[in-house]
């Protein structure tokens, strides 16, 4: 279920608290491979299942940027900002690959707010931990903290 923010204060009033995980999706092959052609990055590892399957992981793994790419995919999931005049993603801060994503895994974002920072301007920083769960699996396959801006509709 996604929560909902209409305002400043309730992002802040949120700090710390759970915003819940999303529904389950698997990590296949071809996911992977389009990566790989939309990045360059052929690495047999992620693109040859047949060599892979003597590797280090049996078999292959989701490119560690493809598993960050998904948080975009989570995150509306999780939450919604509404009452806007602007939002914009502002980056990231540590970002880490616990575990790699074998093809064939199912992964979900899990999330919570852990730090709202009112700025200059009026617009709040938002920042959202997402951590990329691997079904099965004790360590997660990405751990990221988003950073947002939010502009909010002037009340009168």
């Amino acid at each position: 279920m996604t929560t909902t923010f209409n305002n400043a204060a309730a992002l802040e009033q949120a700090i710390g608290q759970s915003l819940g995980v999303t529904e389950w999706i698997t990590i296949d092959q071809q996911r992977v491979d389009t990566f790989a052609e939309a990045t360059g990055d052929h690495q047999w590892i992620h693109v040859d299942p047949e060599k892979a399957r003597t590797g280090p992981f049996g078999g292959t793994i989701a490119h560690g940027y493809l598993t960050l790419s998904l948080v975009n995919y989570f995150l509306p999931q999780l939450m919604s900002v509404e009452n806007l005049q602007m939002g914009v993603n502002y980056g990231c801060d540590r970002v880490r690959f616990p575990a790699p994503v074998k093809v064939g895994a199912r992964i979900r974002g899990a999330g919570e707010i852990t730090q709202v920072e009112t700025l200059a301007n009026g617009s709040v920083q938002v920042v959202v931990r997402v951590t990329v769960e691997v079904e099965g699996s004790e360590r997660p396959g990405c751990v990221v903290d988003t950073i947002s801006r939010y502009t909010f509709n002037q009340t009168v």
